[in-house]
């Protein structure tokens, strides 16, 4: 089954996956986690994918991240052919091209804010001055300018997520993946949380795509990609 309608982008496709397949050995037996996933996903657009517990969803997310690579299939991202990529390459992709945002915030809990922002341009070898000259910007477009010089455990769980997220930002990537990013939050603060990916979303133009269990949060993307079994079971368009 074929999903390459899309809908709520802006531009040419930025992720596109064809026939994606990822199995893994378990002993004697294989256990197909996705089975031919055919998806393509504008620049520009926000998307979420949906689906229970083994459904493939983490599997999907891992590949397009380029933290894994399929067992057959084609994905290609702002028009790079990835899935035979090395290691090397592939860190490099994950460098420039995306942003990373996980339920368990995943910040270093001896470095301050500023110092977590921080981390992903230190591998793109930037200066000092406009290491903290960026990260105070993606600070402050989340928030959190006033409390920059706090380490983790000396914010709340919304904060640590800011902090997250313009960690995620820093370096300007063009697609950000969100892995239950409201999972550990009330629900105000998800709603906080899911404001400010929409606002990333139309006035910086980063394409998002994030998996979540929650209805309600699935609905902030323009489209919900249904996962069953480790294959698209349906893509519903949100009206907003």
């Amino acid at each position: 089954m074929n999903h390459f309608d899309k809908e709520g982008g802006t531009d040419l496709p930025v992720i596109v996956l064809t026939n994606i397949s990822r199995s893994y050995k378990n002993g004697l037996v294989t256990i197909e986690a996705l089975k031919g996933i055919n998806l393509s996903i504008d620049e520009g657009d926000f998307v979420s994918i949906m689906g229970p517990s083994g459904s493939g969803k983490s599997t999907m997310l891992n590949i397009i991240g380029c933290l894994d690579k399929p067992t057959s299939g084609t994905y290609q991202i702002a028009n790079k052919r990835v899935e035979k990529m090395g290691d090397s390459k592939l860190a490099d992709i994950r460098n420039q091209l995306i942003g990373f945002v996980f339920q368990s915030f995943h910040l270093l809990p001896d470095l301050n804010a500023l110092e977590n922002v921080e981390l992903p341009l230190i591998y793109r070898g930037l200066s000092g001055h406009e290491r903290r000259k960026r990260s105070i910007e993606a600070l402050k477009s989340v928030g959190l300018n006033n409390r920059i010089h706090h380490r983790p455990s000396e914010l709340s769980g919304g904060e640590q997520q800011r902090v997250a997220i313009a960690r995620a930002i820093v370096g300007n990537p063009k697609v950000l993946l969100a892995d239950e990013p409201t999972g550990a939050l009330d629900s105000k603060t998800s709603q906080s949380i899911m404001e400010i990916f929409q606002d990333l979303n139309k006035n910086r133009g980063i394409t998002i795509v994030q998996v979540t269990h929650e209805k309600s949060i699935a609905q902030y993307g323009n489209r919900i990609f249904h996962l069953l079994d480790g294959e698209i079971e349906k893509v519903e368009t949100v009206s907003h």
